[in-house]
C-alpha cells in the first residue's frame, strides 16, 4: 500500500484561510482561478490541502513581486 500524504479540507476551512467569502469562491470556482474542488458525496465537497495552500504561497508571491516592481 501505498501512503498518500495529501489531505482534503473542508469548504469552511479554506474559507477561513483565504479570508473570503463563499461567494467569492464560487466566482473563483467558476472562472477557473482557484484549485477544483473533489466531490466527496452527492451534496458535499472538499479541496486537496496542498493544493489550496499552493494557491496562497502564488498569491503571496505575486504581491510580493508587484511590490517590488513598484518600489524599484
Amino acid at each position: 500500500m501505498v501512503k498518500n500524504k495529501q489531505r482534503l479540507i473542508k469548504t469552511k476551512d479554506v474559507l477561513t484561510r483565504v479570508q473570503r467569502s463563499k461567494a467569492w469562491l464560487y466566482k473563483q470556482l467558476k472562472a477557473g482561478t482557484f484549485p477544483k474542488p473533489v466531490r466527496i458525496g452527492s451534496r458535499s465537497i472538499s479541496f486537496v490541502e496542498s493544493e489550496v495552500n499552493y494557491w496562497i504561497e502564488e498569491r503571496i508571491s505575486a504581491s510580493r513581486d508587484s511590490i517590488k516592481t513598484r518600489v524599484s
